[in-house]
């Protein structure tokens, strides 16, 4: 073969720099200048930086059928609707339109009086430690605007100042404190101005204690844990510190998206103050709280879960080699619940988020979920409304914002009914608001009592719920239609304003009746006479808030399930209906039942004789007697059982009740501690839609569902000496990707390290974070539904 066609038979391999737009379009760069060949041929040659000639060979493609409009803009670097622009202006100028320089519209007044104080109104405000989402919310424009004008006025961002933590030699002073309190509240997204007093200080001073970092590992491979596990078995060790690899498309990553969110919530400075420690371990406390934490965001929210997933993958996202066994998880939860303090934990993050969501606590809503019991043990049964039974079970009662969201959670002693156990909630709540501050508190018929009415609004508290009982009904005629738009929806009631008293006149509340299409009237009692009574019923309506709050819990966070089966002594002189009385009570309602059999039974027959039946006076007067005498034993029957439910008390000391048996109960703290880590897991996930809410139009109907999607995502883990870049892989639509990569932006600025480490987090979308690099994507619209 000749050296001529040895070189026209070589070819060499594409370069780098080769794009394949579609199966026969390519798109090659080299330098300034770029190719597109069509089948082989070339088909456009320009230079990078003429845009019009881009623009032109973008749109010959897409009308020429070779590609999609999608795939030509994506592989130029455009979004389709730039695309789409870019036709609109050939089609009405040709080819002279497309050459427009890009910026501000020919004609626009630059440096005006107007711009000037603008950016330094904007400028003045970013160096305060501003974020830009608050800076547009106040000066009524939006957040790209912002960020744009910050790019072109050449603002860099100062030294990020580091997360709170222990210092390793000295305590921090006054001044590192105040700074690091102001960086974490920005984080949150919940201050709204720079002052910090004196208590904030002291509590900040007191999370930066408990947020020591653990001693580095001696391991050179992360994924080879060895050295610190052996440290662990010869107690030197009290916690691994993480220790990440790099990874490409690691499953799960994405709940790395939940960390700053965890870091705000104060959970693991507040666990560490009250545990301490659990001792020389690989898997300490803090790796347990937020393995535990990230499990429940993942769906994973019980340990005998964890069999169906790899433990390399899910131990990577936390920084170690593996994740924590199911039979490690358990026991670790058995070590924190013998402490004993889990109602300390949820009593000290309800104290926080009091301090945050103030503003939300007007109202609170008070309800009980009931989970049943499948066990061999003979315990306190409880009535399961979604069966409509009473079975063995054990009750929790939730405290909620008028948003829906968990404040706290109180285990019931033995199922107490609502009656029993709403005054020892509301002292809790009331340590929680503090003194003076007067809150309504929202609940259903179980709590109806009048002498419990009066108990309650002595502790500053006003009260909300139906009426319970047989009511008069009212005229449909005095109903008024009332109208209102209340959070941002229209609501009409047909309502009736009226007051009430109870208690022979001691007690007088305001009663708002509802008159509903079908004409049944639903009265609701209150004691606000300040409000307007379509807001009382609105307000009292709103209970479904709490209630889908249960069934999102028991479906996504799996609340019926027990986290153990351990029972512990039961109080022996505890209060317990008497069973005795009990079935004299049934019998006396068979006997009841048994009169009004015979006197129907009568009737029918003296109406059918009535009617021309076919009896004779005499077999009529054989019936009569009959019946008589057998309605004269029942009434003895039921004189003699009503004599002897008045001898029997109504309620016995449980020893009483059960003789000769186990006098036994389910174990409350784990199954307290593990309520108020799903508490906190939800309010993560509650946290990440408010910050989302800006970003995605549809927030409301699919927001948990966008960030369920992305926190169950796969992701790329990217650690250097300082940061942890974790890259999300892209979302099912643009619009979602966008949405998320926002959400990026803000966590972004938290500046938050992971539990343990100092590598700040950086957050990304794959396909966002290469369009921002490239320069090329000028406006995206991140709410196309």
């Amino acid at each position: 073969m000749c050296p001529q066609q040895q070189q026209f038979g070589s070819f060499s391999a594409p370069s780098g720099s080769t794009v394949y737009v579609s199966d026969g379009v390519s798109l090659r760069t080299e330098g300034k200048q770029r190719v597109i060949c069509v089948h082989g041929v070339v088909f456009a040659h320009y230079e990078v930086a003429d845009r019009a000639a881009e623009a032109y060979a973008m749109i010959t493609l897409c009308e020429s059928g070779y590609a999609s409009q999608v795939r030509v803009a994506r592989s130029f670097g455009y979004s389709a609707r730039s695309l789409r622009r870019y036709q609109t202006r050939f089609e009405a100028g040709g080819i002279g339109a497309l050459a427009r320089d890009a910026g501000r519209r020919v004609g626009a007044r630059i440096g005006g009086r107007k711009e000037r104080g603008r950016d330094q109104t904007i400028l003045r405000l970013k160096t305060t430690g501003m974020s830009n989402r608050a800076i547009a919310g106040r000066l009524g424009v939006f957040e790209n605007a912002v960020r744009k004008r910050l790019r072109r006025l050449g603002w860099a961002p100062s030294e990020p100042i580091a997360q709170p933590r222990l210092p390793l030699e000295s305590p921090p002073t006054t001044a590192a404190v105040s700074t690091a309190v102001a960086v974490s509240e920005r984080a949150q997204g919940m201050v709204h101005s720079a002052s910090i007093t004196m208590a904030e200080r002291k509590a900040s001073r007191e999370e930066e204690d408990a947020l020591d970092l653990p001693l580095a590992s001696l391991d050179r491979d992360p994924l080879d844990r060895s050295t610190d596990r052996l440290l662990a078995q010869l107690g030197l060790l009290e916690d691994a510190a993480p220790v990440f690899a790099p990874a490409e498309n690691l499953p799960m990553a994405g709940a790395l998206l939940a960390i700053p969110s965890l870091i705000a919530s104060g959970v693991l400075p507040i666990a560490r103050r009250l545990y301490g420690s659990i001792g020389p371990a690989f898997y300490g406390l803090r790796t347990t709280l937020v393995a535990y934490l990230l499990l429940a965001l993942l769906r994973i929210p019980r340990p005998e879960a964890l069999k169906e997933h790899a433990p390399g993958n899910l131990g990577r996202i936390v920084g170690l080699d593996r994740m924590l066994e199911v039979k490690t998880l358990r026991r670790k939860l058995t070590e924190l619940a013998a402490r004993r303090v889990g109602r300390d934990l949820g009593r000290e993050l309800g104290r926080r988020r009091v301090a945050e969501r103030g503003h939300m606590l007007g109202f609170l809503y008070v309800d009980g979920h009931v989970r049943a019991y499948h066990g061999k043990h003979t315990i306190a049964k409880g009535y399961l409304t979604r069966t409509r039974l009473a079975v063995p079970a054990t009750s929790d009662y939730w405290v909620n914002d008028g948003t829906g969201d968990p404040l706290f959670v109180v285990t019931a002693e033995a199922n107490a009914t609502m009656t029993r156990m709403l005054e020892p909630i509301l002292a809790e709540a009331r340590t929680l608001l503090g003194a003076g501050r007067r809150a309504t508190v929202v609940f259903d018929r179980g709590g109806w009592s009048p002498k419990l009415f009066v108990k309650l609004l002595a502790m500053d508290f006003d009260l909300l719920t139906y009426r319970k009982g047989r009511v008069q009904s009212v005229a449909e005629r005095r109903f008024v239609r009332r109208q209102a738009k209340l959070d941002g929806r229209a609501v009409e009631y047909l309502l009736l304003d009226q007051p009430a008293r109870f208690l022979k006149g001691k007690l007088r509340l305001r009663q708002v009746t509802r008159l509903t299409e079908s004409g049944h009237q639903t009265p609701v009692l209150t004691s606000r006479w300040d409000l307007p009574d379509i807001e009382v019923a609105y307000r009292m309506f709103e209970r479904w808030r709490q209630e889908n709050f249960f069934k999102y819990m028991r479906q996504e966070y799996l609340l019926d399930a027990l986290s153990d089966y351990q029972v512990e002594p039961d109080d022996p002189q505890r209060s317990v209906p008497n069973p005795a009385r009990q079935a004299v009570d049934r019998a006396l309602r068979k006997a009841r039942a048994g009169v009004d059999k015979i006197k129907a039974t009568y009737g029918a027959m003296m109406l059918e004789q009535l009617q021309g039946g076919r009896l004779t006076v005499r077999m009529l007067e054989a019936t009569q007697k009959s019946m008589r005498r057998e309605l004269q034993e029942v009434n003895d029957q039921v004189e003699t059982l009503r004599t002897q439910q008045k001898s029997l008390p109504v309620r016995v000391p449980l020893a009483q009740a059960r003789p000769n048996q186990a006098l036994v109960k389910l174990s409350t703290e784990r199954k307290h501690l593990t309520n108020v880590l799903k508490l906190v897991a939800y309010q993560i996930e509650s946290d990440l839609v408010n910050l989302l809410r800006p970003h995605y139009a549809r927030t409301d109907d699919e927001g948990r569902t966008l960030i369920q999607t992305a926190l169950q995502g796969a992701a790329s883990l990217e650690p250097t000496d300082t940061e942890l870049h974790v890259t999300l892989c892209p979302l099912s639509s643009a619009h979602r990707s966008h949405a998320i990569a926002a959400l990026c932006d803000h966590l972004n600025e938290s500046n938050t390290c992971f539990p343990g480490t100092r590598l700040r987090m950086r957050f990304a979308v794959a396909d966002v974070r290469n369009d921002r690099k490239s320069g090329q994507v000028t406006e995206r619209v991140c709410q196309e539904v």
